[in-house]
């Protein structure tokens, strides 16, 4: 594979194609690897497709507009995005701590894109191409399009489309907008004209819209009031769909930004058009000698098979972006996609994942949405099913199992996580079953997120109960097919609603289960998102009833350390959180106490014998051996010392043989998550 399968990525390849000028230039704060999982190549190969003449500009040197000068004026106009996360997210944690990692760089280096990527980028492209067409698309954009609050600065920012200055923002899955924006450039409209394209927004002087429209508080309200934000947050999140959805005005200073309703979602046969477009699937060589892009990796043996997510999670952003609206991929497309991948010369035979923003969706919730939308003021499926939900796998479950059939593919697993509310709500239970036998490698991801009915509902989330009976639906399966696999729950502290109070029942609904998480996410308030809105404002714009906020670090940290009570580094912190909880007495011994007590003095008992800052190691080797076991025999063994007859207890236990193996650990207990949350990509 060399750099001419790929997007031109400098005057030199142009050159190398025969051109002299090109149509649009694409800008993206990713590294440029040509997958279906990357925005901007997307748009870059679906205008490509179209007959358009495209480069890709990945990463450039913001310092200065040299590296953008460099690849000459394009004709039509420059569409740039800061990649697949908001730049932001990408560079800092919720805690604002700088990441050390970049995985959408190469060598997961830092620093190679800038901080709120859209706008220092659009400003870069003024200064290189004065006058020049400027759209700026991606999640960042996408989820900044209107006045927002911005966590990194505490304070509500105006539209992205303002702070950058470009001429059109376009939100969404931006396909359609894109290309209708390319058509009519070229066409020789100008872009002040193109102010009625749907799934995208623009900057006027007068209050006008080519279509239906509500009027939001202006951005000097939502700034000022953070009522007025709750309000402008739960129109926007009514408004945000294809089939009912209306345009929304709200006013910037002197201009009135103009959001026009959202695309058409592509359909069945658009998905597999765009899927079968020439994607080498690979990193760009030039990352070769830097390392490589590490984000291939998740992705590079998945299939995505479906878009739009009904779900509707409040601190998620998928319904805010792609939408509520669910499509999918024939199964002749991925079918195809999957016999290619048995063709790379990477592929091990296992493909290791069918998903998408939820792997077991593959149709609209209901029938109904089809030709009404989804219902503005309710979930589908929280805080219970909708009694109108069109529960079915069939046609997901039959797609498993052509998959299965591929020659070359000896394992297809589902690992992007599934609903386990809706696969409840199937009555039969044949997905269940063959999602156990076939498809889970030993641990299932599931997101209960929490299991206080309160928190759950500022989330969005079912209630426990669902949860609880998956569980015991998932054991009894698990048992039925003679298997023992176990459930990863996706946990998270410090969201909206949680008190310190909630977290300690979590603690407890945690260790009573045997579940002990390795890692827990912190809310992140990331632009756009309904959970945000309830952070900043501390309001539930659904009911404008008042939301108990965790905001201080010292809380966060103390929720955090409830969920990894059993970490001895955690425990000043959960004695701490216990104590302003007034839960002391959750500290002691028994099943029903969260930590042990502390001995007189202040000791407080971490392992076997109880001494304070003894490791494990210590505790193990001063404790009392069993009955029969030599002493020091562990030690002359390792030595090589003992004779034959000496070695006891070790392996099978049998006199005069030493172990022919090491014995196996035991599977971790049922619930108990033991792996990290998916890392970029982190959909």
């Amino acid at each position: 594979m060399t750099a001419a399968d790929f997007l031109p990525v400098s005057r030199a390849d142009m050159a190398q194609r025969g051109w002299e000028d090109y149509d649009i230039l694409l800008i993206t704060g990713d590294a440029y690897v040509d997958h279906p999982s990357f925005g901007t190549p997307v748009i870059g190969r679906l205008l490509e497709s179209e007959g358009y003449r495209v480069a890709l500009l990945a990463q450039p040197d913001w310092h200065s507009c040299e590296a953008i000068r460099a690849m000459g004026r394009p004709k039509l106009c420059c569409m740039l995005s800061a990649g697949n996360l908001d730049s932001m997210v990408a560079h800092y944690t919720a805690a604002k701590r700088r990441r050390g990692e970049d995985f959408y760089s190469p060598g997961k280096r830092t620093g190679l894109r800038p901080d709120r990527a859209v706008i220092v980028y659009a400003g870069r492209v003024r200064e290189a191409f004065p006058g020049l067409c400027v759209v700026v698309g991606g999640l960042e954009a996408s989820l900044r399009r209107f006045a927002h609050y911005d966590y990194w600065e505490d304070k509500v920012r105006r539209s992205v489309l303002a702070d950058s200055g470009a001429d059109l923002l376009t939100y969404g899955m931006g396909e359609r907008a894109s290309l209708e924006i390319a058509r009519r450039l070229k066409a020789g409209e100008r872009p002040e004209e193109l102010t009625d394209v749907r799934g995208a927004a623009c900057l006027r002087k007068e209050r006008a819209c080519a279509y239906d429209f509500v009027e939001l508080p202006s951005f000097e309200a939502v700034r000022e009031d953070k009522r007025a934000y709750a309000e402008a947050c739960r129109v926007e999140n009514r408004e945000h769909d294809p089939i009912r959805g209306r345009a929304l005005l709200q006013k910037h200073g002197e201009r009135w930004l103009v959001v026009n309703p959202p695309a058409a979602p592509l359909e069945t046969a658009e998905l597999d058009a765009l899927a079968a477009l020439p994607f080498t699937r690979e990193p760009h060589p030039m990352y070769e000698s830097m390392g490589g892009v590490p984000a291939i990796e998740e992705v590079r043996f998945s299939i995505i098979h479906n878009r739009g997510c009904f779900g509707g999670c409040n601190f998620c952003s998928l319904a805010f972006h792609q939408g509520r609206y669910v499509t999918a991929r024939s199964h002749e497309s991925v079918i195809a996609e999957a016999e290619a991948m048995t063709r790379h010369p990477l592929f091990k035979g296992y493909i290791h994942d069918v998903g998408g923003p939820t792997a077991n969706f593959r149709h609209p919730s209901c029938l109904r949405q089809k030709t009404q939308g989804l219902c503005p003021d309710r979930k589908c499926l929280a805080p219970k099913a909708c009694p109108h939900l069109d529960a079915d796998h069939s046609d997901y479950l039959a797609l498993l199992r052509k998959l299965r059939a591929v020659p070359g593919v000896k394992k297809v697993f589902v690992r992007s996580g599934i609903r386990f509310d809706y696969v409840l709500a199937e009555k039969k239970d044949d997905f269940l079953r063959e999602l156990t036998k076939y498809h889970v490698s030993g641990q299932l991801k599931v997101a209960p997120e929490h299991c206080i009915d309160a928190v759950l509902d500022k989330m969005g989330k079912p209630r426990a109960e669902v949860f609880e009976a998956f569980c015991a639906k998932y054991e009894a399966m698990n048992g039925s097919l003679g298997m023992q696999q176990y459930l990863v729950p996706y946990l998270m502290s410090s969201h909206p609603g949680s008190t310190l109070g909630d977290a300690v029942k979590l603690a407890m609904y945690l260790k009573k289960r045997g579940v002990r998480p390795r890692q827990v996410q912190d809310f992140y308030p990331t632009p756009g998102t309904v959970s945000t809105c309830m952070y900043y404002t501390g309001l539930d714009p659904f009911t404008m009833e008042k939301v108990y906020v965790p905001r201080s670090y010292r809380e966060k940290e103390l929720q955090r350390a409830l969920l990894q009570w059993f970490d001895p580094s955690k425990r000043p912190l959960v004695l701490e959180a216990l104590k302003k909880a007034h839960r002391e007495d959750l500290i002691g011994y028994g099943p029903d106490r969260l930590i042990a007590a502390e001995k007189p003095g202040g000791e407080a008992r971490h392992f076997g014998d109880g001494k304070k800052g003894i490791s494990r190691e210590k505790a193990r080797a001063d404790a009392p051996r069993p009955a029969g076991r030599p002493a020091g025999s562990r030690k002359k063994l390792e030595a090589g010392k003992m004779k034959k007859e000496e070695i006891r207890h070790y392996g099978d236990g049998k006199p005069g043989k030493a172990p022919a193996k090491k014995r196996p650990e035991a599977p971790p207990p049922a619930g108990r998550r033991t792996g990290p949350r998916k890392g970029p990509g982190e959909k």
